[in-house]
């Protein structure tokens, strides 16, 4: 029984060194994602924006969700908060105290967050998930600042609740991506890859190069949706554990590339990225850590010298090459095994409540989630939906026009930096977007259901405009959109033009 319990065990044994490095990554997207939205920060977060706290709370708002960032309207205390975050990132990057670190880079991600819905998209639910997690996973154990007080580790390899559960999310990442996807053109006609591609607000220069060969769609179609439903399989197989994860990160790492190239995502493909570290096998952590750790030790001992004097100090385990790799529970006093017990039980309730949500994304069955039960996904953020591209790709498509009526009656488009209007579609409608945050907002301010968001929008952009001194004085503004609907046999409908909101100085 004993050595049926180790093999089954075995796909969830990871190496506190690729946790180490999932530290990292996760702490440096989280860095880039602060970087990408401190560019917005009265537009997205203040109430100068275009979606003031009034209107959160009015149209946005579960009163089960926390945000610190809701605590004022200004934008400089959105800086600060900001700032804050950011101290936190940095501190997790060097895993100086590295379990506090995380849990306040958790707050404040998921604060920030909650103060605007309308520009989160499905990278932002897995950021959150892997930072809930990481509170849980030994990822400050080596590779920190604070392995510098503890005593070297027995073992390089860890198995508890939170790794089963690390594991167990990537998998739902992608088993409720495909099982979501239920509409005919994944399915049956293998179109979605064409309608995806059709799309000009997310079309790169790379989805171009594609989009004239409709077979090859066809069969990417298909094998995104095989892949994504099949491939988390091999995390589960307890034989050749080190091998089945290979081709799981190299096929991950290759198809998030192929979407970076072609798709206008945003941040999501590097989310995904810096999901997959954790999994490295022992082989591969012993193999970086031959190439890079006497690099870094030779370039830290140069720095450091030259500053303070102090020597990089010498390994805190053996080579990792000579280290019996595996799971191991360290002697340890009653009352850590009792608060391990109880941290193990803890994470496997969040783990099924979790599993749970997702099985009531993806189904309809008499086991649903009833409501009563949701508060908890809610106050922690651990709710989730991963429909990218579900049930079915959106066919209508389209451009902005930000009309503006100058006093003396001239017509100019504000989205084209007060260019004369025209109605002709851009050359690149993708880089109409300052970013992918912008890109979500527009996407939900078509919704009829997001009506009450196209005012604030329309008076943000009309107040931004008359405050450059240099710009003409406008009587009246209106948003339009320019309607196209995608249709087969690359056909599309004639841009028909509708206006959404007006307002007036």
């Amino acid at each position: 029984m004993n050595r049926v319990l180790a093999v089954l065990r075995q796909p969830f044994v990871l190496d506190v060194r690729a946790l180490a490095l999932l530290r990292v990554a996760v702490a440096a997207v989280v860095l880039v994602d602060l970087a990408v939205r401190a560019t917005d920060l009265e537009a997205h977060y203040s109430n100068m924006g275009v979606l003031p706290l009034h209107v959160l709370y009015e149209h946005n708002w579960n009163p089960y969700e926390l945000s610190i960032h809701t605590s004022s309207g200004l934008w400089q205390v959105q800086a600060v908060l900001f700032l804050l975050a950011a101290s936190a990132a940095i501190a997790l990057l060097l895993g100086y105290r590295t379990r506090l670190m995380t849990i306040v880079s958790w707050v404040l991600l998921v604060s920030v967050q909650n103060r605007n819905p309308l520009i989160s998209q499905g990278g932002d639910d897995l950021l959150r998930m892997l930072l809930f997690w990481g509170i849980f996973l030994p990822w400050g154990r080596v590779y920190s600042l604070d392995s510098r007080q503890q005593p070297p580790p027995t073992s390089l390899t860890t198995c508890s609740a939170a790794t089963v559960a690390y594991v167990v999310q990537l998998a739902l990442v992608y088993w409720c991506t495909a099982l979501l996807k239920s509409g005919v053109e994944w399915t049956q006609t293998g179109t979605a890859l064409y309608y995806a591609l059709s799309l000009d607000q997310i079309l790169l220069p790379g989805g171009r190069l594609l989009y004239p060969y409709p077979e090859l769609m066809r069969g990417l179609t298909f094998a995104t949706y095989y892949m994504e439903l099949l491939l988390p399989f091999v995390l589960f197989i307890p034989w050749r554990v080190a091998w089945w994860r290979g081709l799981f990160i190299g096929t991950l790492v290759l198809f998030h590339l192929g979407i970076s190239l072609t798709l206008f995502v945003g941040l999501f493909f590097l989310i995904n990225w810096a999901s997959l570290p954790g999994l490295l096998p022992p082989a591969a952590m012993d193999w970086l850590e031959r190439k890079l750790v006497p690099r870094a030790r030779r370039l830290g001992t140069r720095l450091t010298q030259w500053r303070t004097g102090w020597q990089w100090p010498a390994p805190t385990w053996r080579s990792p090459v000579r280290v019996h790799l595996t799971a191991h529970i360290e002697h340890a006093p009653q009352s850590v095994k009792l608060l391990r017990a109880v941290r193990n039980t803890v994470v496997g309730v969040l783990l099924v409540y979790i599993c749970w949500w997702n099985f009531d994304t993806v189904t309809s069955t008499r086991l649903a989630m009833r409501e009563q039960f949701r508060w908890l996904g809610y106050l922690f953020r651990i709710d989730q939906h991963w429909g990218m591209f579900a049930p079915a790709v959106f066919k209508d498509d389209g451009w902005y026009i930000l009309e503006g009526t100058t006093a003396e009656g001239r017509k100019i488009d504000l989205n084209r930096s007060g260019a004369p209007l025209t109605y002709a579609k851009p050359a690149a409608v993708v880089s109409l977007f300052p970013n992918d945050r912008w890109r979500k907002y527009s996407e939900n301010y078509l919704f009829v259901s997001n009506a009450f968001m196209r005012p604030y929008y329309c008076n943000y952009m009309l107040r931004i405009w008359g405050e450059n001194s240099a710009h003409p004085r406008l009587k009246q503004l209106e948003v339009i959109y320019m309607k196209e609907v995608s249709l087969p046999d690359y056909k599309t409908t004639k841009p028909s033009r509708e206006v959404l909101c007006g307002c007036a100085p």
